[in-house]
């Protein structure tokens, strides 16, 4: 079932290169669901060729059925099938832009008391996955920069990587990792046409965010969310990536942060209606 309000592949931004028209193309990661499926239909109804990753096969090719996407099917916490992924983008077609999204959060247990493992997993998926699939796509982007005079990295932390916070432990790690990984190439990317991006959201409400990070437990997944007055939800976050995507090539949004009114800090949020204190009002 298509979003409301958007018609897929309506405008089709392109390159001219060797005397034809070149459609971008961009590879979105965690793409199966939340954040990433919504930046898939967001990117496919700006005009842009998507390739979606992700491990779960059945969710991407409904994303693909809906949506007019590519899917490419890949654990990136394996070396293999990012390698994989690269071999097949390179025989495929230029490449314009990277969305980093995969990623996760396991448990909000103490560091002392919180299991090793979980914290293994965080890093995987949040930092070292996020390395693989950069460094084996970049020389891929680099040719789509020369070809569109700018190519994107645009990756998804959290602003759990910008403010710790009690229970935070192996997530605030590994965030703060993806972080500090993104302001390094930046660095060392100086001096090429290459935007490295940061989208730090805060509190979104996705289908599986929260359920991950609670073991499968939904009642305690869904009470994250309660009495919260709006949320964030990834069409939110997706919508601020192409944004961020399609502004003039000189202009590179470093880093933003996106968290809903309701929010002034992972551990501070608002419950209830958002009302004007009424001293301030008079």
């Amino acid at each position: 079932m298509r979003m409301p309000g958007l018609a897929f592949a309506r405008i089709r931004p392109a390159v001219r290169h060797n005397g034809r028209m070149d459609v971008l193309r961009a590879v979105v990661t965690g793409a199966s669901s939340g954040i990433g499926a919504a930046t898939v239909r967001a990117l496919r109804a700006a005009g842009w060729e998507v390739v979606g990753v992700a491990r779960r096969e059945d969710r991407l090719r409904a994303l693909a059925d809906e949506t007019g996407a590519s899917v490419f099917v890949a654990d990136l916490t394996d070396q293999r099938d990012v390698d994989a992924l690269r071999d097949h983008l390179a025989a495929t077609g230029p490449l314009h832009a990277l969305v980093n999204n995969a990623g996760g959060a396991k448990g909000l247990d103490s560091v002392e008391a919180s299991a090793i493992e979980d914290w293994a997993w965080m890093f995987e998926v949040n930092v070292l996955a996020l390395k693989r699939v950069t460094s084996a796509l970049l020389p891929l982007l680099r040719r789509g920069a020369v070809e569109r005079g700018v190519a994107d990295i645009v990756n998804v932390t959290s602003i759990a990587g910008h403010t710790a916070y009690a229970g935070g432990g192996g997530y605030n790690a590994a965030k703060f990792a993806a972080h500090a990984l993104t302001e390094v190439l930046r660095l060392e990317l100086n001096g090429e046409p290459l935007r490295v991006v940061e989208v730090a959201p805060g509190m979104v409400r996705t289908d599986e965010f929260a359920l991950v990070r609670f073991g499968g437990d939904r009642a305690r997944a869904d009470a994250v969310y309660d009495d919260v007055p709006e949320p964030l939800v990834a069409e939110d976050i997706a919508g601020v990536i192409v944004d961020a995507m399609q502004k003039p090539r000189h202009v590179d949004l470093d880093l933003i942060v996106v968290k809903p009114v309701a929010q002034a800090a992972p551990y501070r949020l608002a419950k209830g209606d958002l009302v004007v204190r009424a001293e301030a009002a008079e």
